[in-house]
């Protein structure tokens, strides 16, 4: 099992930047891969950013690339989201979430390619 907390959320104007971070604990040894997630009001949940836990390799929603950075630290077993330039349309709840596949057709962009996931924490930019 591994257990997920985000921290981080909270309310910016827009342009502004806000981190988020994400909290691993349990089994984090079996971790393959670490997503940040986003669900709006009545839409379904999205993709942002996806991080190799080992390798450290990255991959961004085509909307997130150059404003997000996913970023880990294995020691504190943390996964961390810089959001800048941020949008009223980037408004949602963000989930961290950690899969423990060894391989995934999309590359571990899918919710159903993760297996555990957090609580959620909301981030909401004004106009």
């Amino acid at each position: 099992q591994v257990q997920l907390v985000e921290s981080g959320g909270g309310l910016v104007q827009a342009g502004g930047s806000l981190s988020l971070s994400c909290a691993a604990s349990g089994r984090t040894s079996s971790s393959t891969a670490m997503g940040w997630f986003r669900q709006a009001p009545g839409k379904e949940r999205e993709f942002v950013a996806r991080i190799g836990w080992s390798t450290g390799s990255t991959y961004y929603a085509d909307s997130m690339k150059g404003r997000f950075t996913i970023s880990r630290d294995n020691a504190k077993n943390t996964v961390s989201l810089q959001m800048n330039s941020l949008k009223p349309e980037d408004t949602a709840v963000y989930y961290c979430a950690a899969s423990i596949r060894t391989y995934t057709l999309s590359g571990y962009s899918r919710p159903n390619e993760y297996d555990y996931w957090g609580q959620g924490t909301q981030v909401t930019v004004s106009s």
